[in-house]
């Protein structure tokens, strides 16, 4: 399929016709994306995209729903159990279809071209921006916070702030992917120190006796009784803090030997940042009342102060730590998505091209940078949000629901991992509960998620679906790819990593399962 930018491949092939001779015996070192990332970096990519500012500042979403100490803890727990259904399904999808994109390339391998688009439209266009143009807002203020003691950080202060820690780290992301991922390994492993702080000083309290609210008499004395739907809202409030577990099969082909690694780092991950999120806010009960805990607007930043006494500080910095490191993990996951649309033709085919010296997707990272900027300048962040909640967790339903369409269209094709049919039901069926009570309760917030999806079929048809564009059309993209190519410095990779690097026997395998499907 042709896509948007599909009249620029003659530009694109004269400029890397001498890039094509790196990969010739004796030569350079071909240019392809590279398989730099490790089990360790794998897990932080996964730790670090879930744990971002929510677990510091504002768990009371899940308290203020339940009406009892006890209850929250059991919707944390259970959060983590249904982001870990999801993993294990995701796990199943990125070995079978080992392909970089994650859910765009799941949907479009498996439903075909339009859902996959409309899938990536949705993510390019709101999704990824939104959610890093509030990570990058929410650093800012925790970094301004000291300067501004006694008031909110002045709006265009922390927009400047903000916008330069993404530049920077655009930057780092263009530069070199070891750069990118040791950056995700070390403030990973801040944001978990700061929360095993946090943790210790929880047991501490407990040891000392301070541990009245977690009594089962006190965990479970309800203020108020929760209703179906408070119950649904609490479940939302959790299992949104979970979101990110799925990135690391956005980078499956820059993983080493991702058949082995990708499940591997999902089942190290979420169990941890599951036993991480629950601890956590067992700390925080042995230092707050639920009362006190529910008037916070920064709870971690309330216990440090309450706790911590001079060393108080440590909490602000942590929040500010944490976020800094989400910004990379979802630049580093969102351009490659668009990398991986405009492979398969539906984005410009200059989003497709690498640095030739540095192998990474440059144009795409640029383009996830200047969709941010635009949010930050331009858009009411905290509205979008509301809307990037729903669309996300459509799409994980409908990923998953993929893995069980593909069980049936393909039963033979070879699985590393196949996960029992009750895994995907499981979690489809809180999936579809969620689902439809947000329709019952928030119809103009689904609504309007639903319109900035649909927006995307019009795009589909006349960008990708439409073949035979006017020539005018056909040479303004290839003088736009080719000025593009020459500013960025960048061609198509040479072969694909995935195919080229997977195991022969794995290969073989797949390839005797796939000629047995076709007879």
């Amino acid at each position: 399929m042709r896509g948007v930018g599909g009249g620029a491949g003659r530009a694109a092939r004269v400029a890397m016709a001498g890039g094509e001779q790196r990969g010739a015996p004796g030569g350079p070192e071909r240019v392809a994306l590279k398989k730099e990332i490790g089990l360790v970096s794998a897990c932080a990519i996964i730790i670090g995209n879930i744990i971002g500012s929510g677990i510091f500042i504002s768990p009371k979403g899940v308290l203020e729903h339940t009406g009892s100490v006890g209850l929250a803890l059991i919707i944390w727990v259970l959060g983590g159990g249904v982001s870990a259904l999801g993993s294990l399904c995701y796990a199943e999808l990125g070995v079978t279809i080992p392909k970089s994109g994650g859910d765009y390339s799941y949907v479009t391998e498996i439903f075909g071209g339009l859902a996959g688009f409309l899938l990536l439209w949705s993510a390019v266009l709101i999704m990824y921006p939104t959610s890093l143009a509030v990570i990058a807002l929410t650093f800012s203020n925790y970094v301004l916070q000291p300067v501004f003691p006694n008031c909110i950080p002045p709006y265009n202060a922390s927009r400047i702030l903000s916008m330069v820690c993404l530049l920077l780290l655009t930057w780092v992301n263009s530069s070199s992917v070891r750069w990118a991922t040791r950056i995700q390994d070390i403030f990973t492993a801040g944001k978990l120190l700061a929360l095993a702080l946090i943790i210790i000083v929880g047991f501490i309290q407990i040891f000392k006796g301070n541990y009245e609210e977690l009594t089962p008499s006190n965990a479970f004395n309800f203020w108020m009784t929760p209703s179906v739907g408070h119950l649904a809202l609490a479940f939302l409030q959790g299992s949104f803090a979970f979101s990110g577990w799925n990135f690391l099969n956005y980078v499956t082909e820059e993983l080493v030997d991702p058949r082995r690694n990708l499940p591997r780092a999902i089942f190290i991950s979420i169990p941890l940042v599951t036993f991480v999120y629950t601890f956590t806010n067992i700390a925080y009960f042995t230092a707050m009342s639920p009362q006190e805990l529910l008037s916070s607007n920064a709870v971690a930043v309330t216990f440090g102060e309450k706790l911590l006494g001079y060393f108080s500080w440590v909490m602000p910095v942590s929040v500010a730590l944490s976020t800094f490191g989400g910004i990379n993990g979802y630049l580093f996951t969102s351009s490659r998505l668009c990398f991986s649309g405009a492979r398969e033709g539906h984005l410009p085919s200059l989003l497709a091209m690498i640095h030739v010296k540095h192998c990474t997707p440059i144009p795409a990272l640029l383009v996830c940078c200047l969709a941010t900027l635009i949010i930050m300048l331009v858009g009411d962040t905290y509205t979008l949000i509301n809307y990037v909640s729903f669309i996300n967790y459509l799409c994980y339903g409908v990923t998953i629901i993929g893995l069980i369409v593909l069980r049936w269209k393909k039963p033979k094709i070879f699985r590393p991992i196949k996960v029992n049919l009750l895994i995907p039901i499981t979690y489809l069926a809180f999936w579809a509960f969620l689902l439809i009570f947000s329709l019952y309760s928030e119809p103009v917030v689904c609504g309007i998620g639903l319109i900035i999806i649909l927006t995307g079929v019009p795009v589909f048809f006349l960008g990708v679906y439409w073949r035979n564009k006017p020539k005018c059309v056909n040479r303004l993209i290839e003088s736009v790819t080719c000025w593009g190519q020459k500013l960025c410095f960048v061609v198509y990779p040479q072969g694909g990593v995935a195919e080229e690097e997977e195991a022969p026997s794995a290969r073989s395998r797949r390839q005797a399962t796939e000629t047995a499907e076709t007879k």
